[in-house]
């Protein structure tokens, strides 16, 4: 069975005493897979971290608040941090 492509866009909500899981270890895992962009929800510091693959790398964007989150992946995209932050 050949294997599954790997999809654009991965959402991740930090899990309480995972943190360390959640911002590190995932980020080579994604990087692996070749994931264009994953998003680190986190409510415990409120906070939206994007990472988005760029020559190789992943750059980090950390939105909070009212910031407008900006993505790659969905460029007409209209939420803000707080707006996700609440839906969680």
């Amino acid at each position: 069975m050949p294997e599954m492509p790997s999809p654009l866009l991965v959402v991740e909500g930090v899990s309480p005493n995972q943190s360390s899981r959640d911002y590190r270890y995932k980020r080579s895992e994604y990087a692996a897979r070749g994931i264009a962009e994953y998003w680190i929800v986190d409510p415990i510091l409120g906070r939206i971290t994007i990472l988005e693959w760029v020559d190789g790398f992943y750059e980090e964007k950390v939105y909070e608040g009212e910031q407008a989150i900006a993505s790659i992946i969905f460029a007409d995209l209209k939420l803000t941090a707080a707006q996700i932050l609440q839906a969680n």
